[in-house]
């Protein structure tokens, strides 16, 4: 089986470049490297290697947006296996999919490589998006896209308080983020939530670096959770973000939780959304736009 490391170096704001350079010294067995150099790179990478029918363990050396891609790529291959080495900011790919620690966790998987098969999910709003572990819309995705595109952004990383970036977003998001309607179509039933803050669906429990915002839900059941945070105060609302690191935030009443195979939603407003913390754009009022489990699945290391 070869060895692929698929390394973005802009991931971690740079801090993935550093990681490879250091972890490579490490390794001892025989690999390819391949170094992205636009968005969207990664998936062609790793579409080349499904296009070919080659046997390979995809192993991707960057963030969540980096994995996304290798995912897409991948999905439907036989003989591709995807893993990861933690490199970017938030890092919620390797908290519910197989990851590699070091060097030394590799030689072992090779030794016996096991792996399992797990869900991909998609957007479709005409064009269509493919996501791994969650795509957001409203409250959270804007604050994603604003740190995202900020220009002190690399310049704090660089000085090690990266993460007051993200606080400062936060706190300006918060004061003057515009609530929305969303409707929802699951089942064959219409469901209407005003006021709302933030909608995700997700495939796997985690978001946003480490928030449980979606406990139940399990990579390969082939369904997608729902969870809807609406008509709450902005007082309460900081209690309820204070307890989704535990996943406790489902305990109260103006969080909605549901799981299905397809959810179709539709906002009153444009409003920001993202796909795995990456830019999805913004939904366009009383636009359907469907999110569902894809028919292609991927192979994570186990």
């Amino acid at each position: 089986m070869k060895i692929v490391f698929i390394i973005n170096p802009a991931a971690g704001n740079g801090r993935a470049l550093k990681k490879w350079h250091r972890f490579v010294k490490t390794v001892n067995f025989p690999f390819d490297q391949v170094t992205t150099r636009f968005s969207g790179h990664a998936a062609e990478i790793a579409a080349g290697y499904r296009e070919r029918q080659e046997s390979a363990l995809l192993i991707g050396f960057g963030g969540d947006g980096t994995l996304r891609e290798i995912v897409a790529g991948a999905a439907g291959a036989k003989e591709l296996i995807v893993g990861s080495v933690a490199a970017g900011s938030g890092n919620d790919f390797t908290r519910a999919y197989g990851t590699f620690k070091d060097a030394r966790a590799i030689e072992k998987f090779l030794l016996n490589p096991v792996y399992r098969r797990e869900d991909l999910a998609q957007l479709i709003d005409g064009t269509g998006f493919q996501f791994v572990s969650s795509s957001g819309i409203g409250f959270d995705a804007e604050i994603t896209i604003a740190v995202n595109r900020s220009a002190s952004k690399k310049k704090m990383n660089q000085l090690g308080i990266g993460k007051l970036v993200y606080v400062l977003y936060v706190v300006r998001t918060f004061l003057k983020f515009e609530k929305f309607t969303l409707s929802v179509e699951v089942d064959g039933k219409w469901i209407t939530y005003s006021d709302v803050w933030l909608a995700t669906v997700s495939n796997q429990p985690y978001f946003g670096g480490g928030m449980r915002i979606s406990p139940a839900s399990i990579t390969d059941d082939g369904l997608l959770e729902l969870t809807v945070v609406h008509q709450i105060s902005r007082l309460k609302l900081l209690l309820v973000f204070g307890t989704v690191f535990s996943g406790a935030h489902t305990r109260f009443k103006e969080v909605s939780q549901m799981s299905s195979t397809e959810f179709r939603l539709s906002t009153d407003k444009p409003v920001c959304r993202h796909i795995d913390g990456d830019d999805a754009g913004m939904s366009l009022p009383n636009e359907m736009v469907v999110y569902s489990v894809s028919q292609y699945d991927w192979k994570s290391i186990y």
